[in-house]
């Protein structure tokens, strides 16, 4: 149903969206339609009809109602529009509305005119690269103006980054909506001495997003969106590092700020982290799995073994829960388990904001980085700006990072070029870069060689198959011996949904024999990357385990640090998955069962077996069962013998019984989620899932046809990682 002039309208939820009542709210426009009736459109920004949601090359849109909305980023964010609503009377108090996209005072925004004159604006919570497609309900306080006659105009008056805004569901309404589009203070500043590590900013998660720069001698040293709390108790506290700057003055300014607004007021300092009596102990945080200790988390980066250590660098917007403000976050570890996190590794600069890339340790210092005659370490990285480009940066100690002054080192190839993964190629005696490209709007990897790290040629092209995801982002490349013959080795290429090709490589040319085939078998697994220089030349990889967790200072996880290994099957060489072996650590209990039985209706063999963090191993023939049956703390592991598949919480794969006709499963049970192995590791099923704290229940039962002989079953009771 289309409504662009005041009518009644039942639809349910619709004054759910921006929390105001249904039955108080007169909708204006809620841009269902086939068109936009009766509003003017100029320019082609807005297109000739409402947007279904996200357009082509748009991040997810999110947060709209219904199934349509005013989206002006048809032909990208430099197409420039506007639509223009009929005049109307004001005879309501409020005209509340979603609102999203660009933050640009002026250019991209939505306006109120009364007598020609603009006397209410809005604008989207973006201007800097990053931030959230997400619309936020917002509003007018319209009360002075009742009786006047006005019109709404939505404006797409900007280029480049942030150069467009979604809005949807105007409805008039006598009830407050619960944010206004408050009269704004710009440039508001407060000054704070540094006398501790940490400058603390409160957090409202949904606020909307405040442009933060903090300055240093008159040099903005940070600068970042967040989104503060105005008034009230946060929802969190957002650590910033200022210990460089202790004993100065920091200017610290929000480009907007509502009037009465106390965010900069509530600002607070300390040496550690607001609520770190807490930290690790937190309902949803995973007890194995890393996770940042505030802020988003995505993709692994910069995946190396250097000085005694595993380092992990990660994908971190430590000012807000959702992604946005990309840093490089670090931690390390001896033990591929137990990880301390260490602060920022790479801020945003001039370039734009951290994507994603990866690590080494030069250690013939081709790169001339290093000192004193130990190999630097080697940070290569994507400067996420307009345009994207790829930098890199070092260290010699592995924990203070030097930007190269000569970056970028690789220009501009193409639009959202990122992700530059290198490793050594020892034949050639050359560094070899995989970089995601996309080319006529195929997905490729560009692979380019230098001899220092500094000065890149471009050697080849590998193209993924037209309409596939394959090599879409975060390329990875590396050998492997097949079925550990170190004389058999092939080189394996992924992408970030982790399909993969198998082929050879010369360092210059990537051959697939084999691509396009299934990585991961589950769901929420992403963007993994793969250790360099591990002294027992295991090939370890770590992928971003989309573990959401509603309510926490803390967002999303990595998954458990994974063995590769390249075997060969019927139909040729594939990779396999298995948990390293120094997981075996966290067991603190075990129960086991050695060869026995298990029919159809019979008694559940682990029903006085009871844990939180799990680690479950069978290894059983099917024999006639039709099924085998195991639920994990609420959550159903099935294994279809029939089918030869893997049903984890209803997601099915196939799980082809081994050579020997005995399936081995591995289950790993963490606070968000679960990750499960089959099949001797080919198969691997990730899935995301917060489990309920009440139920620590464990049963395994055969469903049809005759009994199932287990080999062994083993259950571990798993410690904290965290030591908590």
């Amino acid at each position: 149903m289309k409504t662009c002039l005041p009518v009644l309208f039942a639809a349910v939820g619709i004054g759910m969206a921006a929390g105001v009542h249904a039955a108080d709210a007169t909708p204006f426009a809620d841009f269902e339609g086939e068109s936009y009736g009766l509003w003017k459109i100029e320019g082609g920004a807005f297109g000739g009809r409402p947007a279904p949601g996200t357009l082509p090359g748009q991040m997810a849109v999110t947060g709209f109602s219904g199934k349509g909305l005013a989206n002006s980023y048809h032909g990208g964010d430099n197409a420039r529009g506007r639509l223009r609503s009929p005049d109307f009377p004001i005879n309501r108090k409020f005209i509340a509305f979603l609102i999203g996209g660009g933050g640009h005072a002026g250019k991209t925004c939505m306006n109120l005119i009364v007598d020609g004159q603009v006397v209410r604006t809005a604008t989207g919570p973006n201007t800097q690269p990053g931030g959230s497609e997400q619309l936020a309900p917002s509003g007018w306080d319209v009360s002075d103006l009742a009786g006047k006659t006005a019109r709404i105009e939505i404006v797409d008056d900007a280029d480049g980054g942030w150069g467009h805004i979604n809005v949807d569901d105007i409805r008039f309404t006598d009830t407050k909506p619960p944010r206004l589009a408050a009269k704004l203070r710009a440039n508001v500043e407060r000054a704070v001495v540094a006398t501790h590590r940490w400058l603390h900013f409160p957090v409202q998660n949904g606020a909307t997003k405040r442009l933060v720069t903090v300055r240093v001698d008159g040099k903005a040293e940070r600068r970042f969106e967040v989104e503060l709390a105005d008034e009230g108790q946060p929802d969190w506290w957002a650590p910033l590092d200022v210990g460089a700057w202790r004993g100065k003055t920091l200017a610290v300014s929000a480009d907007q700020l509502p009037e009465g607004s106390r965010a900069l007021e509530q600002i607070t300092q300390g040496d550690t982290l607001r609520g770190a009596e807490n930290l690790y102990r937190e309902p949803l945080r995973s007890q194995f799995h890393f996770s940042a200790r505030r802020g988003w988390l995505n993709d692994p980066n910069g995946l190396v073994f250097y000085n005694g250590e595993y380092h992990l660098f990660f994908q971190h917007n430590p000012y807000g829960w959702n992604w946005g403000n990309m840093h490089w976050g670090h931690a390390t570890s001896r033990d591929l388990v137990r990880w301390t996190e260490h602060g920022e590794a790479l801020y945003p600069d001039d370039l734009g904001p951290m994507f994603s890339g990866s690590a080494v340790v030069d250690w013939k210092n081709t790169s001339g980085f290093g000192k004193d005659g130990r190999p630097p370490l080697v940070l290569i990285y994507t400067a996420a700006g307009d345009p994207s480009v790829q930098c890199i940066a070092y260290s010699n100690d592995g924990r203070t990072f030097t930007k190269y002054a000569g970056n970028p080192v690789v220009k501009n190839i193409a639009p959202g070029d990122r992700d530059p993964k290198v490793v050594w190629h020892e034949p050639t005696k050359r560094w070899v870069m995989v970089l995601y490209v996309e080319k006529e709007k195929r997905h490729t990897a560009h692979l380019f060689t230098s001899p220092n790290l500094r000065d890149w040629t471009l050697a080849s092209v590998a193209e993924g198959k037209p309409d596939t995801a394959f090599l879409f982002e975060c390329p990875d490349l590396f050998e492997l011996p097949l079925d550990g013959d170190a004389s058999r080795r092939k080189w394996v290429l992924t992408g970030a949904n982790s399909e993969y090709a198998v082929g050879t490589f010369d360092g210059t040319t990537f051959i697939a024999e084999t691509a396009n085939l299934p990585g991961h078998r589950g769901r929420g697994f992403y963007a993994a990357q793969t250790y360099s220089d591990v002294p027992d030349g295991r090939r370890i990889q770590i992928g971003w385990f989309q573990t959401p967790t509603p309510g926490m200072p803390f967002n999303q996880s990595m998954s458990l640090p994974l063995h590769l290994r390249l075997v060969g099957t019927p139909d040729g060489p594939r990779l396999t998955w298995t948990p390293v072996k120094e997981l075996e650590s966290l067991r603190a209990r075990s129960h086991t069962r050695k060869a026995f039985s298990l029919a159809p209706g019979g008694a559940n063999p682990l029903a006085s077996v009871r844990g939180e963090l799990l680690e479950i191993r069978a290894e059983f023939g099917p024999g006639g069962a039709g099924e085998i049956a195991f639920t994990v703390r609420g959550v159903p592991v099935v294994f279809d013998a029939v089918k030869q598949e893997i049903v984890v919480n209803g997601h099915r794969a196939p799980a082809p019984l081994p050579r020997d006709g005995k399936q081995r499963v591995a289950i790993f049970a963490d606070r968000a989620g679960l990750e499960v192995f089959a099949s001797d590791g080919l198969t691997f099923v990730p899935m995301p899932v917060n489990l309920k704290p009440e139920d620590q229940s464990l049963s395994v039962s055969a469903r049809g046809g005759g009994a199932v002989a287990f080999s062994r079953l083993d259950v571990h009771e798993l410690r904290s990682a965290w030591g908590k």
